[in-house]
């Protein structure tokens, strides 16, 4: 299903990052990061009233000839990123939302353990498992 997937602080610190495929692991940071500038834009323009009742999921950020990045930002400016390839036909957007929403849920059992330090990167072994399976779609 995806081929990347990553969390991102509201300072735009990198909190946790996976790929399928380790070899590919700095082109996917370049697009993940690259992807900030566009959330930015889209949480900061419009009306500043409706923003606080804003959807949660951002829909495909942009497309890339490989590759199609989606974004999801929290209540709390955490923003998670997940990268889809292309050639992947059959995710229609419900799915993706789907995704985020099992992400979100998860990351917000991990910040929520007590062993967990605010404001620094997730390395969870049993964190990671489960994203993997998310985005692997097993």
């Amino acid at each position: 299903m995806a081929v990347c997937a990553a969390i991102i602080g509201k300072d735009n610190s990198p909190k946790y990052f996976t790929c399928l495929n380790p070899d590919e692991e700095l082109g996917f940071q370049y697009k993940v990061l690259s992807s900030l500038d566009v959330i930015e834009e889209k949480l900061n323009s419009g009306n500043k009233s409706v923003s606080d009742t804003r959807e949660l999921y951002l829909g495909m950020l942009y497309s890339l000839e490989k590759h199609k990045i989606y974004g999801y930002v929290s209540n709390t400016k955490i923003k998670f990123i997940i990268v889809i390839d292309s050639t992947n036909t059959s995710l229609r957007d419900n799915e993706i939302r789907s995704m985020f929403r099992k992400l979100h849920s998860i990351y917000a059992d991990n910040v929520c353990n007590p062993f967990y330090i605010p404001d620094e990167p997730i390395t969870s072994k049993s964190f990671d498992k489960s994203v993997k399976h998310i985005i692997s779609g097993i």
